[in-house]
């Protein structure tokens, strides 16, 4: 497979189904984000522990599947090798949430992102995937701009998995979160 097409010279890219977009397309900056976040995550990964790897690899999985949802635009029928983004994937993240919080103390004043530099970077792909969120809600709210459900919910629900891998990263490191000074 060749690297370069030229066929994005003109400013444009494909879709699923073959249809072209402008890069600067809402829903290619959604994609964007979303890759932004995959790669964010890579460089996460390679400061965490084997366990929590193990789970980013398993995040970077699924993102590759939100980019596909997010490159199948409205009424084109999605490929069928593409694996479906459903309540599982969500459920997952949530009893991974449940799992990590009964291991944590409850938080009692914010925190600033920070303490060990796993933690750190897992605060910094949080930040970026409530950025690819706000991009995905805008585009999700568009008459003309359709998603495949559970996208957004996904999105928002790993954003929370995200803060709480970072204080899970923290106290497996011994290393305190760094609270907030008013």
């Amino acid at each position: 497979m060749k690297i370069y097409t030229r066929q994005g010279d003109d400013g444009t890219t494909g879709l699923f189904g073959g249809s072209r977009v402008s890069k600067s397309d809402a829903r290619i900056e959604c994609i964007g984000a979303v890759d932004e976040l995959n790669a964010a995550l890579g460089w996460c990964a390679v400061a965490a522990d084997p366990a929590l790897r193990d789970k980013v690899l398993c995040v970077q999985n699924e993102l590759f599947v939100v980019g596909g949802h997010l490159s199948t635009p409205q009424g084109v029928t999605p490929s069928p090798t593409l694996p479906a983004l459903d309540e599982t994937r969500i459920a997952r993240l949530e009893q991974e949430i449940d799992a990590a919080e009964a291991l944590l103390a409850p938080l009692r004043q914010f925190i600033l992102p920070g303490g060990t530099e796993c933690a750190a970077r897992l605060h910094v792909c949080r930040a970026v995937c409530r950025r690819a969120e706000r991009l995905v809600v805008a585009l999700a709210l568009g008459k003309e701009q359709a998603i495949a459900p559970f996208v957004v919910t996904y999105i928002n629900r790993l954003s929370d998995w995200l803060f709480v891998q970072a204080r899970l990263a923290n106290q497996l490191a011994g290393v305190a979160d760094v609270p907030w000074q008013k």
